[in-house]
């Protein structure tokens, strides 16, 4: 089975789980209006991911399994992700990029891909210089991650809420857990972007 990790790119969007390829609530403020149509949320998108990836650098990891998309994350400073600070848990610490999002096709769910895309995600990030990574977390919501999810790969609970919990992943426990990706998707070798100073401020 061939599988292989691979930083998030334009090319891929038209190939994301649904309704990720379709939605731009991330990607949009909460005073903005939200895009009409499918086709404006996939452009949306597109132009969060163009700009992310220039001014900071690569914003994602997505995962293969045979060539079939099988999941990705995307994550990046909160100043770039124009929803982050809608919520009652905000602001995102200083020292941490915000984990965007998290979605595994279903025919991978429950095999360990979701715990193996956050572990690259710290890779790539802990090269960086980036200490943490945290995450807004939901009981049900189809665009913020669940609670279950985010503490069953690691996050714990810095801001407790009753709908909108924040979590938090510090990178040095995160890159001396047992390495998985052999188990799960063999070796992950990255490519690695300087963080630039000041990158996560508002």
């Amino acid at each position: 089975m061939g599988r292989r990790i691979v930083p998030v790119t334009v090319d891929v969007l038209g190939e994301l789980p649904w309704p990720c390829r379709e939605c731009a609530f991330w990607e949009t403020a909460p005073w903005q209006r939200e895009p009409a149509t499918a086709a404006d949320a996939v452009a949306t998108k597109a132009a969060w991911l163009e700009r992310t990836a220039t001014e900071w650098g690569v914003c994602g990891q997505v995962a293969y399994v045979d060539d079939v998309l099988a999941g990705y994350v995307t994550y990046a400073p909160p100043a770039f992700v124009p929803r982050s600070s809608a919520f009652p848990t905000a602001p995102v610490g200083p020292d941490a990029v915000l984990l965007v999002t998290s979605r595994i096709s279903a025919p991978y769910r429950g095999s360990g891909l979701g715990r193996v895309l956050v572990q690259s995600a710290a890779k790539d990030l802990t090269r960086r210089g980036v200490r943490a990574i945290e995450a807004y977390g939901a009981l049900e919501d189809v665009c913020v991650l669940a609670v279950d999810y985010l503490e069953a790969v690691g996050f714990v609970t810095v801001r407790d809420h009753a709908r909108s919990p924040r979590l938090r992943l510090d990178l040095r426990t995160a890159v001396a857990w047992r390495d998985p990706v052999g188990e799960a998707l063999g070796r992950i070798r990255g490519a690695v972007r300087p963080f630039p100073a000041g990158a996560n401020r508002t």
